[in-house]
């Protein structure tokens, strides 16, 4: 008994989506001040897709995505089409996402005495530190989501925040958000690629990315975009879906988890963290600082991965539990049909997430800290270490990451 104690107080968020979703579906309760801050069980939809081509759209990624077989090292190569698939990808599952994980987007560790959202929030408010951003000051949301990051950078920092999103109706519940929070006059965003931005070179004096830029059909398409928008001397700060050093390329098991993380999340690819760091440096930037942050204080914090449970059958459990809650939902018409099968596929994604967590082979918060360099003319970091070498053998090597050992393993797997 005391297990399921334990169970049930680490878990609350999704007992609470479990058990909340099922009322929900009797008794559908308006908060007296208007706000709806998720959408109710009778809301659900397939955001900017229509009702009646959601079970269509559905197919259409799909269609895509599982030409990709798992455990043969799944990337997406039409890259051409990554954007509309991440367009479709958002549209069907954001509804859902903040119906049972809430309005930020990504992963945290668990802070002691602490419940998920304050931890989520210590998270983002790291961020807003971490870019330097106080009053007066803007910065970039790389991949807003439906802002929950944005209202909280931009509330601690007192700064303002310019958010991008591909995703049209991401922009409609991130402004939703921003005026029933009262920041529509710190927080903004936007529609757009973001390997195109439509803002003006130099514009940002600091950009973050919450787990968004793993969209990227290669991440120096992305980096460089933000490189190219933010002002000398400004810090970029990101955390990365990447496979950490632990992570072996020979190992099928390994790859299969991996692979069905790219396809449940609409992802290219899976990037090493070392593919990253050196990305960064490729375009121009100053590496400051590299580190998987769901290692620190590993005896105080809990494992990111316990947001989903901790336990694969507990997971599975509560899948089938809130599935059966969408479905009848779908036959009654009440969700549009293939709503139901947008719903397993995160279930299914959220299983290899956790076994990806719990084998140590993946992480979604590797921090990487870039800065612009205060010089426009100053070159890429690697360039200027390859004519330092060549002038000067002896030199002194650069600083080693504190992420470990790694680096590519395999071609066409990482």
């Amino acid at each position: 008994m005391a297990a399921v104690r334990d169970w049930a107080e680490d878990n609350r968020v999704l007992a609470a989506a479990a058990v909340g979703t099922g009322l929900g579906a009797a008794l559908w309760l308006y908060r007296r001040s208007g706000y709806h801050k998720k959408p109710s069980s009778f809301e659900l939809s397939g955001g900017a897709v229509d009702a009646s081509k959601v079970k269509d759209t559905v197919k259409e990624y799909y269609g895509e995505y599982n030409t990709l077989e798992r455990g043969e090292g799944a990337v997406m190569k039409e890259s051409k089409k990554v954007a509309d698939l991440v367009d479709k990808f958002y549209s069907l599952v954001t509804d859902l996402y903040e119906w049972g994980w809430g309005q930020s987007f990504h992963f945290s560790r668990k802070l002691p005495n602490r419940d998920w959202t304050a931890s989520e929030v210590a998270h983002e408010a790291w961020a807003a530190a971490t870019i330097r951003l106080g009053p007066g000051k803007t910065a970039l949301d790389v991949g807003c989501g439906v802002g929950g990051p944005m209202r909280t950078v931009a509330a601690v920092s007192g700064g303002n925040v310019v958010g991008i999103t591909i995703n049209e109706y991401q922009v409609q519940r991130a402004t939703y958000h921003n005026e029933k929070q009262g920041l529509a006059s710190q927080c903004k965003a936007v529609r757009g690629n973001f390997l195109e931005m439509p803002f003006e070179g130099e514009t940002f004096d600091a950009a973050y990315a919450m787990e968004a830029t793993c969209h990227a059909p290669t991440l120096e398409q992305v980096y460089s975009e933000v490189y190219r928008v933010l002002k000398p001397g400004a810090i970029f700060m990101t955390y990365e879906w990447v496979t950490t050093p632990a992570y072996d390329p020979a190992n099928r098991r390994h790859v299969a988890i991996v692979d069905e993380i790219i396809i449940g999340n609409g992802l290219p690819r899976a990037n090493t963290w070392r593919e990253a760091e050196d990305a960064g440096k490729s375009v121009g930037f100053k590496l400051l600082d590299s580190r998987d942050v769901a290692l620190a204080s590993p005896a105080a914090t809990k494992p990111w991965y316990m947001r989903l449970g901790g336990n694969v059958r507990a997971l599975r459990w509560i899948g089938t539990v809130n599935g059966a809650i969408v479905n009848v939902m779908e036959f009654l018409r009440i969700a549009p049909r293939g709503l139901g099968d947008v719903h397993k596929m995160l279930f299914d994604t959220g299983v290899s997430i956790m076994e990806g967590g719990i084998e140590g082979i993946f992480t979604p918060m590797h921090m990487l800290v870039f800065q612009k360099p205060e010089e426009a003319g100053e070159q890429p970091a690697e360039k200027v270490a390859a004519a330092s070498t060549a002038a000067a053998p002896a030199a002194a090597a650069p600083a080693k990451s504190s992420s470990g050992g790694g680096g590519k393993k395999g071609k066409g797997k990482h």
